[in-house]
């Protein structure tokens, strides 16, 4: 098994560049190094992705970026994992470290690391790697990467814009379509097949979810589409999403089978409201938690309030959650080029639940919606 590097989709953007990723590794190192800590170490998973285009397999094997300011990136690989590491993570802007099967690869890291300082660590590192790392460099502390720099990939350029842009429309595209099945007399597991197969039509390379929540199910934000058939008066919950070009996309719509109850439109358009006032109040210098606030707000005052059961938004880009997120305390500011999503809800147990979510991201004067489909509520036969 090999990894592989980040490569164009047909019809897609460029790939990004060594360059991209040399700049990439310096600006977090330089963060780092603002932070207090001596450097970074990076796993392989979604951070090393977004670094240096480098994906490779999740084994025992060590993998490791070390990210230090005023030093060369180095990446510690299994020996018999270095030609592809050297052919797509980084190029000349990576030193590579191999390490070969029946030898130490915590000696490989300790000489590169030195003998003491504090790192920031990939949340995803194994803790059989970060236990290994300890034992061989007891004088090397370490702090969870999303702790130390959680706003490391949280603000996009412009090419990363563009790519949850166009995730975003090809999840909205996937709304459409699915909108023109069959609901009634079928499983929640087809209808979430139908999601996925939709969601690779429109481009979709990797699909992560495909929430298909029917009548009393949908009062569990996060429940998993199964057997249970869909029945004619049901308001069923959709939220389904995943990566296209590399980037994420999610989003939820909540529809009807048939003609909804009078109490089913009220809650449905409460959480309509408190959507629209959670995505107002985005805006360059809003702390996170203001966007929760809002959004939270409408929903309490409406007597909703203990039903409203989760965060209002959470960050996505290499991944469908990252930083930054939108709850109560989280007082940081928002940036022009932060992507997140804004998804209120009620839950009423055993009965329905209503969720409406788009990514948005933060403008100069205010925010911009990833999806566009409509909010109200569309009713499926």
């Amino acid at each position: 098994m090999t990894g592989t590097s980040t490569q164009p989709e047909s019809g897609g953007p460029a790939p990004f560049t060594v360059a991209d990723h040399a700049a990439r590794m310096r600006r977090a190192a330089e963060a780092a190094e603002a932070a207090g800590l001596a450097g970074l170490l990076i796993a392989p998973g979604p951070d090393l992705v977004w670094l240096t285009g480098y994906r490779p397999v999740q084994t025992e094997r060590l993998t490791l970026l070390v990210l230090r300011a005023g030093h060369d990136p180095v990446l510690v690989v299994p020996t018999l994992e270095a030609p592809d590491a050297a052919e797509a993570a980084g190029g000349p802007a990576l030193t590579l470290r191999d390490w070969t099967d029946g030898k130490d690869p915590y000696e490989a890291t300790a000489s590169v690391l030195g003998t003491g300082g504090r790192y920031g660590i990939s949340d995803n590192a194994w803790a059989l790697h970060l236990l290994g790392l300890r034992e061989r460099l007891p004088g090397v502390d370490h702090v969870a990467l999303t702790r130390a720099l959680p706003m490391l990939r949280a603000v996009k350029d412009a090419a990363e814009l563009d790519r949850l842009a166009a995730a975003g429309a090809a999840a909205d595209a996937t709304y459409e379509e699915i909108l023109k099945v069959p609901f009634a007399g079928r499983r929640e597991r087809e209808v979430a097949a139908d999601l996925a197969d939709l969601l690779r039509q429109s481009g979709h390379t990797q699909v992560d979810f495909t929430i298909v929540a029917s009548g009393p199910n949908g009062a569990n934000p996060h429940h998993e589409a199964g057997e249970r058939v869909i029945e004619h008066g049901d308001m069923v919950v959709l939220d389904f999403g995943g990566l296209k070009h590399g980037y994420g996309s999610d989003t939820s719509r909540t529809v009807h089978v048939g003609e909804p109850t009078d109490e089913e439109r009220t809650v449905h358009d409460l959480v309509r409201t408190a959507q629209e006032a959670g995505f107002r109040a985005v805006g360059p210098g809003a702390a996170c938690q203001d966007v929760d606030r809002a959004a939270r707000a409408v929903i309490a005052d409406a007597g909703y309030g203990e039903y409203f059961i989760h965060r209002t938004g959470h960050g996505i880009g290499v991944t469908t959650h990252e930083p930054p997120y939108m709850i109560e305390g989280e007082e940081q500011p928002l940036v022009p080029g932060m992507c997140f999503s804004v998804e209120p809800g009620v839950y009423l147990p055993g009965r329905f639940g209503v969720r409406i979510e788009d990514i948005v991201t933060v403008t100069e004067d205010g925010g911009r919606r990833l999806n566009t489909t409509p909010r109200e509520m569309a009713t499926v036969g």
